[in-house]
């Protein structure tokens, strides 16, 4: 008899012990321990690259598309305007052509009585004496002295027609898009693309390098643009294939992919999984 309750007794305490243990276990679910702190991190951390990843996938698809598009307009328009624009970035020490309110001295050496100075009116046009209005905006001066020349024939024989300008707009170039300090600059030497970057305060941290616009104006109304990999150019050390500005000329850096989806980013250190080949 005292066995028997030695035994029930035994069980009894086992039993206990079993049940505390229960109690005092950690949390468990669907027999698989809770992860650790720096696993979830980890994971996290993953999401949110594979995440970036597919916001630059999509924002450079949408970029070669608008390029395409883009590139396809310009030829188009630039077709339209004028029949043989292929040499224009290819032209050295351009003449300068008249533009509105630009001022000349217009002398004749056998008929003084019409010399005159004329200013160009916001229309393109300018009036003489003697003659009338005639369009001379666009015009070169060896141009300009020609259409002078033709027009005065009908009223005199083989003028002798002298042109000076008297006040001009100074050449510029216009720099805007991703660059330091974008602006109207004055184009006072040969510069070149990389060079008017330059001195335009350099790309920002902002700037997509590899394409790089340059747009022209040509004669008749509308530019004509070219695509330039100024970091391939820069890279490779072809300088030589770096185009020379001319008056007018406008420079436009885009904006990269990556530093549009940067904001978006949980932490700067971001950076260290997307190196810099994205731009």
């Amino acid at each position: 008899m005292q066995r028997a309750c030695s035994g029930r007794e035994f069980k009894q305490e086992k039993a206990e012990k079993v049940k505390r243990s229960k109690d005092h276990e950690p949390f468990v679910q669907g027999s698989k321990k809770e992860p650790s702190q720096g696993r979830l991190e980890l994971e996290m951390k993953l999401k949110w690259i594979a995440l970036a990843w597919m916001m630059t996938a999509c924002s450079l698809t949408a970029a070669a598309q608008g390029n395409a598009v883009f590139a396809t307009a310009a030829t188009a328009s630039v077709g339209s305007s004028a029949p043989d624009t292929s040499s224009g970035f290819h032209e050295r020490h351009p003449r300068y052509r008249l533009r509105k309110g630009d001022t000349f001295d217009l002398e004749m050496t056998f008929s003084p009585e019409f010399n005159q100075t004329v200013a160009v009116q916001p229309d393109g046009y300018v009036t003489l004496k003697g003659v009338g209005t005639i369009h001379v905006e666009g015009q070169t001066v060896p141009e300009l002295t020609e259409s002078l020349k033709a027009a005065y024939s009908q009223t005199l024989h083989d003028p002798v027609i002298t042109i000076s300008l008297k006040s001009f707009e100074m050449p510029y170039f216009i720099a805007s898009g991703q660059v330091s300090k974008p602006g109207k600059y004055e184009l006072r030497s040969d510069l070149t693309v990389t060079e008017a970057v330059a001195i335009a305060g350099g790309f920002n941290d902002k700037a997509k390098h590899s394409q790089v616009v340059l747009f022209r104006p040509i004669e008749g109304g509308g530019y004509e643009a070219k695509l330039l990999n100024v970091k391939k150019l820069l890279a490779t050390r072809r300088l030589s294939e770096d185009i020379e500005l001319q008056p007018g000329d406008m420079i436009y850096v885009p904006q990269s992919a990556f530093s549009r989806i940067r904001p978006f980013l949980p932490t700067s250190s971001m950076g260290a999984y997307l190196g810099p080949s994205i731009y």
